[in-house]
């Protein structure tokens, strides 16, 4: 990022550029369910794109600002954190030893 930025454009920068990786894996996953004709929910979408938007510019904030962190985190992160929360819905089996 440039030095002559402020910092609050710097953090709106990586989050914009978290936002973009996350729309790319969303496109991914709209392109999916369109295939296997699902049905898309346009709040849940809306909400990971906001979440892709605060990882990506926490990334960016810790990794000094490299815009390459950012898309990635956005794409990656919101994977991560979308695969812990269908863990926790899922309903736990618990086996018991003998």
């Amino acid at each position: 990022m440039p030095q002559f930025m402020n910092p609050i454009n710097q953090v709106l920068l990586a989050g914009l550029i978290g936002s973009i990786g996350g729309i790319t894996r969303s496109i991914v996953g709209l392109l999916k369910a369109r295939l296997i004709k699902r049905e898309i929910n346009l709040r849940y979408w809306l909400i990971t794109q906001g979440v892709s938007c605060v990882i990506g510019g926490f990334m960016g904030i810790i990794f000094n600002f490299d815009w390459r962190i950012s898309l990635l985190a956005g794409y990656a992160g919101l994977d991560l954190i979308e695969g812990i929360y269908k863990s926790f819905k899922s309903q736990k089996v618990i086996v018991k030893a003998a």
